[in-house]
Protein backbone atom coordinates (compact mmCIF):
# COMPACT_ATOMS: atom_id res chain seq x y z
CA UNK A 1 0.00 0.00 0.00
CA UNK A 2 1.51 3.37 -1.15
CA UNK A 3 0.93 6.16 1.56
CA UNK A 4 0.72 10.00 0.45
CA UNK A 5 3.97 11.83 1.72
CA UNK A 6 2.27 13.93 4.88
CA UNK A 7 5.17 16.77 3.96
CA UNK A 8 4.24 17.04 0.32
CA UNK A 9 3.22 20.29 0.66
CA UNK A 10 6.33 21.83 1.10
CA UNK A 11 7.43 20.62 -2.09
CA UNK A 12 4.74 22.51 -3.30
CA UNK A 13 5.74 25.58 -1.23
CA UNK A 14 9.11 25.53 -2.79
CA UNK A 15 8.37 24.97 -6.04
CA UNK A 16 5.89 28.23 -5.62
CA UNK A 17 8.89 30.15 -4.45
CA UNK A 18 10.95 28.94 -7.40
CA UNK A 19 8.45 30.58 -10.14
CA UNK A 20 7.90 33.71 -8.14
CA UNK A 21 12.01 33.93 -8.27
CA UNK A 22 11.93 34.18 -4.15
CA UNK A 23 13.73 30.98 -3.81
CA UNK A 24 17.00 31.62 -2.35
CA UNK A 25 19.79 28.82 -2.27
CA UNK A 26 22.19 29.12 0.95
CA UNK A 27 25.71 30.66 0.06
CA UNK A 28 28.96 28.50 0.84
CA UNK A 29 31.43 30.50 3.00
CA UNK A 30 34.84 28.58 1.96
CA UNK A 31 37.18 31.33 3.40
CA UNK A 32 37.50 33.58 6.69
CA UNK A 33 34.93 35.84 6.55
CA UNK A 34 36.96 39.29 5.47
CA UNK A 35 35.98 41.74 3.17
CA UNK A 36 36.99 39.40 0.05
CA UNK A 37 35.50 36.61 0.71
CA UNK A 38 35.51 32.66 -1.23
CA UNK A 39 31.49 31.77 -1.44
CA UNK A 40 30.82 29.06 -4.12
CA UNK A 41 34.37 28.61 -5.81
CA UNK A 42 33.97 32.63 -6.63
CA UNK A 43 35.83 35.58 -4.51
CA UNK A 44 33.66 38.40 -4.17
CA UNK A 45 33.57 41.81 -2.22
CA UNK A 46 31.47 40.46 0.88
CA UNK A 47 28.84 43.64 1.55
CA UNK A 48 26.77 40.57 3.51
CA UNK A 49 28.28 39.98 6.84
CA UNK A 50 27.66 41.47 10.51
CA UNK A 51 31.55 41.04 10.67
CA UNK A 52 31.49 45.40 11.16
CA UNK A 53 34.69 45.49 13.25
CA UNK A 54 36.62 42.44 10.92
CA UNK A 55 37.19 40.71 14.13
CA UNK A 56 35.88 37.34 13.24
CA UNK A 57 39.58 36.32 11.98
CA UNK A 58 41.06 38.25 14.22
CA UNK A 59 45.14 36.62 15.38
CA UNK A 60 44.02 37.75 19.33
CA UNK A 61 40.53 36.57 19.37
CA UNK A 62 41.41 33.01 17.31
CA UNK A 63 44.63 32.66 19.90
CA UNK A 64 42.13 32.96 22.98
CA UNK A 65 39.43 30.36 21.30
CA UNK A 66 42.78 27.87 20.56
CA UNK A 67 44.44 28.47 24.44
CA UNK A 68 40.81 28.63 26.10
CA UNK A 69 40.25 24.90 24.16
CA UNK A 70 43.62 23.80 25.14
CA UNK A 71 42.74 24.08 28.99
CA UNK A 72 39.00 23.84 28.99
CA UNK A 73 38.35 21.39 26.37
CA UNK A 74 35.95 21.77 23.53
CA UNK A 75 32.64 21.44 25.58
CA UNK A 76 31.11 22.30 28.57
CA UNK A 77 28.76 19.08 28.75
CA UNK A 78 26.01 20.56 30.44
CA UNK A 79 23.70 23.47 30.74
CA UNK A 80 24.00 26.63 32.80
CA UNK A 81 22.17 25.61 35.92
CA UNK A 82 23.46 22.05 36.26
CA UNK A 83 27.34 21.38 35.68
CA UNK A 84 28.00 23.72 32.36
CA UNK A 85 28.62 27.16 34.12
CA UNK A 86 32.59 27.51 34.06
CA UNK A 87 34.46 30.17 35.48
CA UNK A 88 34.79 31.56 32.10
CA UNK A 89 31.61 32.38 31.28
CA UNK A 90 31.24 33.91 34.82
CA UNK A 91 34.26 36.33 33.93
CA UNK A 92 32.82 36.69 30.42
CA UNK A 93 29.83 38.05 32.02
CA UNK A 94 31.47 39.98 34.66
CA UNK A 95 33.04 41.67 31.62
CA UNK A 96 30.25 42.90 29.35
CA UNK A 97 28.84 43.95 32.63
CA UNK A 98 31.44 46.53 33.40
CA UNK A 99 31.52 47.43 29.39
CA UNK A 100 28.03 48.20 29.71
CA UNK A 101 27.98 50.12 32.87
CA UNK A 102 25.00 47.47 34.83
CA UNK A 103 24.93 45.58 37.96
CA UNK A 104 24.82 42.31 35.91
CA UNK A 105 25.00 40.02 32.76
CA UNK A 106 23.78 37.09 31.55
CA UNK A 107 24.83 35.54 27.97
CA UNK A 108 22.96 33.43 26.23
CA UNK A 109 23.76 30.80 23.45
CA UNK A 110 22.40 33.88 20.52
CA UNK A 111 21.00 36.87 20.31
CA UNK A 112 17.81 35.41 19.24
CA UNK A 113 17.82 33.93 22.38
CA UNK A 114 18.16 36.48 24.43
CA UNK A 115 15.11 38.79 23.23
CA UNK A 116 12.72 35.77 23.29
CA UNK A 117 14.10 34.16 26.18
CA UNK A 118 13.84 37.39 27.87
CA UNK A 119 10.56 39.13 27.09
CA UNK A 120 8.75 35.75 27.22
CA UNK A 121 10.18 35.07 30.82
CA UNK A 122 8.96 38.98 32.82
CA UNK A 123 5.92 39.13 31.80
CA UNK A 124 2.22 36.93 31.54
CA UNK A 125 -0.52 37.07 29.88
CA UNK A 126 -1.64 39.97 32.28
CA UNK A 127 0.75 41.99 31.00
CA UNK A 128 1.92 44.77 27.73
CA UNK A 129 3.94 44.70 25.40
CA UNK A 130 4.40 48.24 22.87
CA UNK A 131 6.45 47.51 20.47
CA UNK A 132 7.77 49.45 17.15
CA UNK A 133 6.29 48.17 13.51
CA UNK A 134 10.18 47.05 12.54
CA UNK A 135 11.57 45.36 15.41
CA UNK A 136 13.22 42.15 15.20
CA UNK A 137 11.70 38.95 14.88
CA UNK A 138 13.39 37.78 18.06
CA UNK A 139 11.60 40.31 19.92
CA UNK A 140 8.19 39.42 18.10
CA UNK A 141 9.04 35.66 18.55
CA UNK A 142 9.14 36.80 22.14
CA UNK A 143 6.19 38.64 22.91
CA UNK A 144 4.12 36.69 21.19
CA UNK A 145 5.63 33.57 23.87
CA UNK A 146 4.65 35.53 26.82
CA UNK A 147 1.06 35.77 25.79
CA UNK A 148 1.23 38.91 26.89
CA UNK A 149 -1.08 41.72 24.91
CA UNK A 150 0.74 43.56 22.35
CA UNK A 151 -0.30 46.71 21.25
CA UNK A 152 2.08 47.53 17.90
CA UNK A 153 2.97 51.24 17.20
CA UNK A 154 3.89 52.50 13.61
CA UNK A 155 7.62 52.46 13.11
CA UNK A 156 9.32 55.16 15.64
CA UNK A 157 5.92 56.73 16.18
CA UNK A 158 7.10 58.04 19.90
CA UNK A 159 3.50 59.76 19.51
CA UNK A 160 1.81 57.26 19.09
CA UNK A 161 3.64 54.84 21.97
CA UNK A 162 2.87 57.19 24.23
CA UNK A 163 -0.51 57.60 23.65
CA UNK A 164 -0.92 53.79 23.91
CA UNK A 165 0.98 54.05 27.41
CA UNK A 166 -1.72 56.43 28.10
CA UNK A 167 -4.63 54.53 27.38
CA UNK A 168 -3.30 51.50 29.17
CA UNK A 169 -3.10 53.75 32.41
CA UNK A 170 -6.02 52.14 34.19
CA UNK A 171 -4.85 48.36 33.07
CA UNK A 172 -3.96 46.00 35.08
CA UNK A 173 -0.70 44.41 34.92
CA UNK A 174 3.03 45.36 34.01
CA UNK A 175 3.72 47.11 30.47
CA UNK A 176 7.37 46.95 28.81
CA UNK A 177 7.78 49.34 26.28
CA UNK A 178 11.01 47.82 23.56
CA UNK A 179 12.61 48.81 21.01
CA UNK A 180 15.87 47.95 18.56
CA UNK A 181 18.74 50.28 19.00
CA UNK A 182 19.30 49.90 15.33
CA UNK A 183 16.74 48.47 12.55
CA UNK A 184 18.35 45.36 11.31
CA UNK A 185 17.18 46.18 7.80
CA UNK A 186 16.89 50.02 7.24
CA UNK A 187 19.69 50.95 9.16
CA UNK A 188 18.19 53.71 11.27
CA UNK A 189 18.94 54.59 14.94
CA UNK A 190 15.53 54.59 17.33
CA UNK A 191 14.83 57.18 19.05
CA UNK A 192 15.72 55.87 22.16
CA UNK A 193 15.96 59.56 24.26
CA UNK A 194 11.81 60.14 23.80
CA UNK A 195 10.60 56.28 24.65
CA UNK A 196 13.28 56.68 27.62
CA UNK A 197 10.75 59.58 28.86
CA UNK A 198 7.94 58.21 27.94
CA UNK A 199 8.65 54.85 29.65
CA UNK A 200 9.49 57.02 32.55
CA UNK A 201 6.20 58.68 32.53
CA UNK A 202 4.04 56.01 32.22
CA UNK A 203 5.80 53.61 34.61
CA UNK A 204 6.89 51.27 32.04
CA UNK A 205 10.01 48.64 31.86
CA UNK A 206 12.28 50.09 29.21
CA UNK A 207 13.85 47.49 26.95
CA UNK A 208 16.23 47.76 23.97
CA UNK A 209 17.55 45.56 21.51
CA UNK A 210 21.34 46.70 21.08
CA UNK A 211 22.22 43.87 18.66
CA UNK A 212 23.34 46.20 15.48
CA UNK A 213 24.23 48.82 18.20
CA UNK A 214 26.75 46.88 20.02
CA UNK A 215 30.45 47.59 18.95
CA UNK A 216 29.40 50.60 16.45
CA UNK A 217 27.86 53.35 18.33
CA UNK A 218 28.58 54.79 21.52
CA UNK A 219 32.09 54.73 23.71
CA UNK A 220 34.14 51.74 22.28
CA UNK A 221 30.98 50.49 20.94
CA UNK A 222 29.07 50.19 23.93
CA UNK A 223 25.76 50.94 22.24
CA UNK A 224 23.14 52.75 22.24
CA UNK A 225 22.58 54.08 25.71
CA UNK A 226 25.95 55.22 25.90
CA UNK A 227 25.14 56.93 22.39
CA UNK A 228 22.46 59.37 23.86
CA UNK A 229 23.87 59.09 27.20
CA UNK A 230 20.90 57.24 29.31
CA UNK A 231 22.93 55.10 31.49
CA UNK A 232 20.46 53.97 34.24
CA UNK A 233 17.50 54.77 32.53
CA UNK A 234 17.16 51.80 30.34
CA UNK A 235 15.69 48.83 32.39
CA UNK A 236 17.08 45.98 29.83
CA UNK A 237 19.78 46.17 27.29
CA UNK A 238 20.10 43.14 24.96
CA UNK A 239 23.50 43.13 22.89
CA UNK A 240 24.74 40.56 20.38
CA UNK A 241 28.48 38.32 20.10
CA UNK A 242 27.60 37.50 16.96
CA UNK A 243 28.01 40.83 14.56
CA UNK A 244 30.65 43.64 15.93
CA UNK A 245 32.09 40.85 18.59
CA UNK A 246 33.19 38.29 15.74
CA UNK A 247 32.14 35.31 17.62
CA UNK A 248 28.62 33.93 18.60
CA UNK A 249 26.14 34.72 21.60
CA UNK A 250 24.13 37.34 22.84
CA UNK A 251 23.66 38.94 26.53
CA UNK A 252 21.66 40.77 28.54
CA UNK A 253 22.48 43.42 30.81
CA UNK A 254 20.23 45.16 34.11
CA UNK A 255 19.93 44.91 37.47
CA UNK A 256 21.16 42.20 39.67
CA UNK A 257 17.74 41.58 40.25
CA UNK A 258 16.98 40.79 36.55
CA UNK A 259 19.51 39.06 35.62
CA UNK A 260 19.28 36.30 38.69
CA UNK A 261 15.54 35.69 38.07
CA UNK A 262 16.63 35.15 33.83
CA UNK A 263 19.05 32.54 35.69
CA UNK A 264 15.77 30.54 36.68
CA UNK A 265 12.96 31.18 34.31
CA UNK A 266 14.62 31.83 30.95
CA UNK A 267 13.86 29.08 29.05
CA UNK A 268 17.22 29.09 26.40
CA UNK A 269 19.43 29.80 29.01
CA UNK A 270 17.77 26.81 31.12
CA UNK A 271 17.38 24.05 28.28
CA UNK A 272 20.86 25.16 26.20
CA UNK A 273 24.12 23.93 26.95
CA UNK A 274 26.50 26.31 27.54
CA UNK A 275 28.69 28.47 25.05
CA UNK A 276 32.14 26.33 24.32
CA UNK A 277 34.87 28.01 26.24
CA UNK A 278 37.15 29.01 23.31
CA UNK A 279 33.45 31.10 22.63
CA UNK A 280 33.75 32.51 25.26
CA UNK A 281 37.80 33.43 25.46
CA UNK A 282 37.24 34.57 22.14
CA UNK A 283 34.64 36.80 23.45
CA UNK A 284 36.89 38.69 25.99
CA UNK A 285 39.70 39.34 23.51
CA UNK A 286 37.10 40.79 21.39
CA UNK A 287 35.87 42.92 24.15
CA UNK A 288 39.88 44.35 24.75
CA UNK A 289 39.96 45.35 21.49
CA UNK A 290 36.77 47.31 21.62
CA UNK A 291 38.33 48.83 24.94
CA UNK A 292 42.09 49.71 23.13
CA UNK A 293 41.90 50.07 19.60
CA UNK A 294 38.43 52.77 19.08
CA UNK A 295 40.54 53.54 15.76
CA UNK A 296 38.44 50.35 14.39
CA UNK A 297 35.20 51.58 14.93
CA UNK A 298 36.41 55.45 13.72
CA UNK A 299 37.21 53.55 10.73
CA UNK A 300 33.77 51.77 10.32
CA UNK A 301 32.36 55.19 9.96
CA UNK A 302 34.57 56.84 7.81
CA UNK A 303 34.38 53.68 5.17
CA UNK A 304 30.55 54.22 6.01
CA UNK A 305 30.09 57.84 5.05
CA UNK A 306 32.31 57.45 2.15
CA UNK A 307 30.24 54.73 0.63
CA UNK A 308 26.90 56.12 1.47
CA UNK A 309 27.84 59.47 -0.50
CA UNK A 310 28.96 57.10 -3.51
CA UNK A 311 25.55 55.18 -3.24
CA UNK A 312 23.91 58.19 -2.96
CA UNK A 313 25.80 60.01 -5.67
CA UNK A 314 25.22 57.21 -8.44
CA UNK A 315 21.42 57.61 -7.71
CA UNK A 316 20.57 54.96 -5.34
CA UNK A 317 17.64 55.04 -3.23
CA UNK A 318 19.29 54.35 0.60
CA UNK A 319 15.99 54.99 2.86
CA UNK A 320 16.46 56.31 5.83
CA UNK A 321 19.36 54.64 6.82
CA UNK A 322 22.20 55.96 9.46
CA UNK A 323 24.56 53.43 9.89
CA UNK A 324 26.79 50.91 8.26
CA UNK A 325 23.53 48.89 7.58
CA UNK A 326 23.05 50.60 4.30
CA UNK A 327 19.57 49.26 2.13
CA UNK A 328 19.54 49.86 -1.41
CA UNK A 329 15.70 49.61 -2.96
CA UNK A 330 14.36 48.36 -5.74
CA UNK A 331 10.82 47.20 -5.21
CA UNK A 332 9.67 43.53 -5.60
CA UNK A 333 10.99 40.96 -3.83
CA UNK A 334 11.80 39.31 -7.63
CA UNK A 335 13.90 42.17 -8.70
CA UNK A 336 16.08 42.27 -5.63
CA UNK A 337 16.92 38.51 -5.83
CA UNK A 338 17.56 38.40 -9.53
CA UNK A 339 19.82 41.81 -8.73
CA UNK A 340 21.49 40.13 -5.88
CA UNK A 341 22.25 37.21 -8.00
CA UNK A 342 23.61 39.11 -10.89
CA UNK A 343 25.96 40.89 -8.10
CA UNK A 344 27.30 37.61 -7.37
CA UNK A 345 28.41 36.92 -10.92
CA UNK A 346 29.85 40.22 -11.15
CA UNK A 347 32.07 39.78 -8.15
CA UNK A 348 30.14 41.24 -4.90
CA UNK A 349 27.66 39.44 -2.29
CA UNK A 350 25.04 41.39 -1.47
CA UNK A 351 21.70 40.00 -0.21
CA UNK A 352 18.17 40.41 -1.67
CA UNK A 353 15.59 40.89 1.00
CA UNK A 354 11.39 41.29 0.43
CA UNK A 355 8.07 39.81 1.34
CA UNK A 356 7.44 38.21 3.57
CA UNK A 357 10.25 39.99 5.69
CA UNK A 358 8.79 43.29 4.29
CA UNK A 359 5.30 44.05 2.68
CA UNK A 360 5.49 43.53 -0.97
CA UNK A 361 6.56 46.96 -2.93
CA UNK A 362 9.70 47.57 -0.44
CA UNK A 363 12.37 45.01 -1.16
CA UNK A 364 15.63 45.65 -1.23
CA UNK A 365 19.56 45.13 -1.34
CA UNK A 366 21.17 45.22 2.22
CA UNK A 367 24.57 46.20 2.36
CA UNK A 368 26.72 46.22 5.13
CA UNK A 369 30.36 48.23 5.31
CA UNK A 370 32.81 47.16 7.75
CA UNK A 371 35.76 48.99 9.22
CA UNK A 372 38.24 46.52 7.05
CA UNK A 373 36.94 47.27 3.60
CA UNK A 374 39.17 49.57 1.72
CA UNK A 375 38.77 52.41 -0.34
CA UNK A 376 39.63 50.88 -3.34
CA UNK A 377 37.31 48.02 -2.42
CA UNK A 378 34.22 50.11 -1.83
CA UNK A 379 34.34 51.80 -5.09
CA UNK A 380 35.15 48.45 -7.44
CA UNK A 381 31.72 47.69 -5.00
CA UNK A 382 29.74 50.73 -6.12
CA UNK A 383 30.97 50.24 -9.51
CA UNK A 384 29.35 46.56 -9.95
CA UNK A 385 26.23 47.81 -8.54
CA UNK A 386 25.75 50.54 -10.87
CA UNK A 387 26.46 48.67 -13.76
CA UNK A 388 24.57 45.86 -12.55
CA UNK A 389 21.22 48.33 -11.67
CA UNK A 390 21.94 49.93 -15.22
CA UNK A 391 21.92 46.59 -16.94
CA UNK A 392 18.43 45.02 -15.37
CA UNK A 393 17.17 48.54 -15.39
CA UNK A 394 16.57 49.96 -11.43
CA UNK A 395 19.09 52.64 -12.37
CA UNK A 396 18.63 54.90 -15.33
Amino acid sequence: MTTANPLSYLSEQLESWRKAGTYQRLRVLESPCEPISRFDGREVINLASNNYLGLADHPKLVEAAVEATKKYGAGSGAVRTISGTMSIHMELERRIARFKNTEACVVFQSGFAANAGTVSAILTPDDHIISDALNHASIIDGCRLSKAKIHVFPHKDTAKADEILRDLAGANGRKLLITDGVFSMDGDIGPLPALVEIAERHGAIMMIDDAHSSGVLGRNGRGTVDHFGLHGRVDIQVGTLSKAVGVLGGYVCGSRDLIEFLYHRARPFLFSTSHPPGVAAACMAAFDILEQEPERIEQLWSNTRYFKSILQNAGFHTGESETPITPIMVGEAKTAHAYSAGLFENGLYATGIGFPTFPEGRARIRTIVTATHTPEMLDRAAEILTRVAKNMGILR
